[in-house]
């Protein structure tokens, strides 16, 4: 089923602002953004209502809309809070899923490992943001999938503003979680979430180390 434009405008304008194609601090506006991607502006205003309640865009009546700064403290609140929704989704997702869902997971962390080989980071991103959505399905917690989904993308905002060269690490916790979850195996695929868990918060830490 093709998605909708409301769920298409919100996947395009998430994409710009995780990528930094919207820098923090800028400000757009419905007829700019609606000109940019082809959009009409009611699915457009419905994007940035949905991203304003995941605290990357502040909505400010008569003044337009501004991406919002982005800041360590409240990137390791959102590590904090992922941590325990991550796990679930994650252990639910390898009890849960069907057979063909587990296969289409496995084509993601292939998909994800060919990224991290052609260092294309945007394209990394993408398949990153699969995986979360085919987990959350998979998990079959809407719940759970509905709480974590307002999280990942300023956690990957944040990891994309501050990364620098050393990254394939990051990376291949990612794919090895992927890949835990198309194992089928519960145990695995919580574990693979944890250590790719207290990977970015090492990451986040070491942000804070770097502005002192």
């Amino acid at each position: 089923m093709p998605p909708s434009l409301n769920e298409e405008a919100y996947r395009l304008i998430e994409e710009m602002i995780v990528t930094l194609e919207l820098a923090p601090g800028s400000v757009v506006s419905e007829a700019m953004l609606s000109e940019r991607i082809g959009i009409g502006h009611t699915p457009i205003r419905e994007a940035l209502q949905r991203l304003a309640r995941e605290h990357l865009v502040q909505i400010l009546p008569r003044r337009g809309v501004v991406v919002t700064a982005i800041d360590v403290g409240h990137q390791l609140q959102i590590l904090e809070t992922r941590r325990e929704l991550d796990r679930l989704i994650a252990r639910s997702a390898a009890t849960r899923a069907t057979l063909a869902e587990r296969e289409t997971m496995a084509a993601i962390a292939q998909n994800m490992e060919t990224a991290v080989k052609s260092d294309d980071l945007v394209a990394f991103l993408k398949w990153d943001n699969e995986m979360n959505r085919q987990s959350a399905h998979s998990a079959r917690n809407i719940v759970a999938a509905a709480a974590v989904s307002a999280l990942h993308s300023a956690s990957r905002r944040f990891w994309f503003y501050h990364h620098h060269d050393q990254v394939n690490a990051t990376l291949r916790l990612h794919v090895a979680l992927a890949r835990a979850m198309a194992s089928g195996k519960s145990d695995k695929a919580a574990e693979a979430s944890d250590r790719l868990i207290d990977d970015l918060f090492g990451f986040a830490h070491r942000t804070l180390i770097t502005r002192t």
